[in-house]
């Protein structure tokens, strides 16, 4: 499907520097992808599609569809990251999650990020994930942030910019698994050639990090997930992790704690648990420690962690650092905790709960995007410049109902990939649509950051909301280990 009519205009383009100039890492794919038929690649698309649909690669859906079970749309035209891009997120992400993590244990301790005028206290104590249960509290290996997704978005400049981090429960690692799967069986000859950095070692990485937790002394740690159902946005993501990492899949009803020690019921009795990986948020988690009402956690889960009888992942009280208001104060708590400066930016932000940054956010909300706080998934979320003057004048309401759940940022022109999108015919056209990209680290003591992550694809034309709960989709990510091999003429 020859891809000469592709505009790449208008928006930094991650596949071509110039209308038919590939980038460098992208000739190979391209030509390849010149090469095919329509008809060919729409078979492969769809062959794409029913590969993932028989893995059963679904989310559930919450809201006005609560309780449907949609499909995870995927697009078969890869996001390429070439080697000298990818060196730097690396280096920026390992960065971050150490200044994030001495953030964290210094919130539960000494705060001398306050001490020292870096982060306001009200701000710290009026952060929704703020856990005073904490307080003081040393996990092992000193890590609280072990598993974290951060949002990266690429600018018209070309620069990679930090938009958020989710350091409570990400998700998302699965599709990029499957996504791999899927992609190695239906271009198996331009993957290789590529040089493709691979993703498959993530479930063996991410349960040797789990083992790391485990209480001193045992040995041959038994790890579980610990969901809250199939009820969640997320539980197939859940279910095929566990698979992945030969560890069980339990709910809170399947586990009880005796004399602070956790332990799992099985058809032969109760076998100890050393380390949950806990899919559940903190509110649920046990309802001895934080909401007396959760029928989804286990009661005494956190006492048994206090005192050092089992590891949990994430650590209770992570959130704090997910507030969007403490990302504004990433940036310095790197060059406070490092020393260094940082090497992924922040998009610029200004934070609402200030007089004068809030005055020039109200001024010209039809120039901001404004989020909240605490909010996921592309909700409570205002695009200035594609909502209404009525949709405006609610937010502005809003923000000054409660000026610190708010922060602002100018609107990222986002970068765009060559997207394979269905005519009303039936047949295929390829546009340009706006990416994301979330990358996974995983953190003992020693980071390790997933060599690519999940790129996600805004399907609606000048969409910018990638979210897969407000119709966006995915790609695989191709995050290139050196330059291409020269093959001229060797299939797809």
């Amino acid at each position: 499907m020859a891809m000469h009519s592709y505009d790449p205009t208008g928006f930094y383009d991650e596949m071509f520097e110039a209308p038919g100039v590939p980038r460098l890492g992208c000739e190979l794919l391209v030509r390849r992808l010149s090469a095919l038929p329509p008809e060919e690649l729409q078979r492969r698309q769809r062959a794409a599609e029913q590969a993932l649909l028989a893995m059963g690669i679904t989310f559930n859906v919450y809201g006005s569809d609560a309780g449907t079970e949609r499909i995870f749309p995927f697009d078969l035209i890869p996001r390429v990251v070439e080697a000298a891009d990818w060196a730097r997120i690396d280096a920026g992400l390992q960065q971050r999650i150490r200044a994030l993590n001495a953030f964290i244990d210094d919130v539960y301790h000494e705060r001398r990020c306050v001490r020292d005028g870096v982060v306001p206290a009200f701000v710290i104590e009026t952060s929704k994930g703020l856990r005073p249960q904490c307080q003081g509290l040393d996990p092992p290996l000193g890590a609280w942030c072990h598993i974290t997704g951060t949002d990266l978005v690429r600018g018209a400049d070309g620069t990679f910019y930090v938009l958020e981090d989710n350091l409570r429960c990400p998700s998302g690692v699965s599709y990029v698994l499957e996504n791999r799967r899927v992609m190695k069986r239906t271009f198996p000859q331009v993957f290789e050639q590529t040089r493709v950095r691979p993703v498959d070692a993530y479930p063996s990485r991410l349960r040797e990090m789990l083992e790391r937790l485990a209480p001193a002394g045992g040995t041959a740690p038994t790890v579980v997930l610990l969901t809250p159902g199939i009820y969640n946005s997320a539980y197939f993501e859940h279910a095929f992790l566990a698979q992945q990492m030969g560890i069980e899949l339990v709910e809170g009803r399947d586990l009880v704690v005796r004399d602070d020690v956790v332990t799992m019921r099985t058809t032969s009795g109760f076998q100890r648990v050393d380390v949950v990986y806990r899919r559940i948020d903190d509110d649920f988690l046990d309802p001895l420690a934080f909401r007396s009402d959760s029928m989804l956690g286990v009661p005494g889960l956190f006492d048994a962690w206090r005192r050092g009888k089992v590891g949990l992942a994430n650590a209770p009280g992570t959130g704090v650092a997910d507030d969007k208001v403490i990302y504004t104060y990433v940036p310095d708590l790197v060059r406070y905790y490092l020393s260094a400066e940082p090497i992924l930016p922040n998009v610029p932000t200004f934070v609402c709960w200030e007089p004068t940054q809030r005055a020039q956010v109200l001024a010209n909300l039809d120039q901001y995007v404004v989020k909240a706080a605490n909010e996921s998934g592309g909700y409570g979320m205002l695009i200035g410049p594609h909502a209404t003057p009525a949709e405006r004048a609610g937010f502005a309401q809003r923000i000054q109902a409660n000026p610190r759940n708010y922060i602002a940022q100018p609107t990222v022109q986002l970068s765009r990939v060559p997207t394979l999108l269905a005519r009303d015919d039936g047949s295929l056209a390829i546009e340009g649509r706006h990416v994301d990209l979330r990358p996974y680290v995983l953190f003992a003591q020693d980071a390790y950051v997933l060599p690519g992550g999940l790129t996600r694809v805004a399907l609606r034309k000048g969409s910018l909301v990638v979210n897969s709960s407000q119709g966006g989709g995915s790609k695989d990510t191709w995050v290139l280990a050196g330059p291409t091999l020269p093959t001229p003429g060797a299939p797809c």
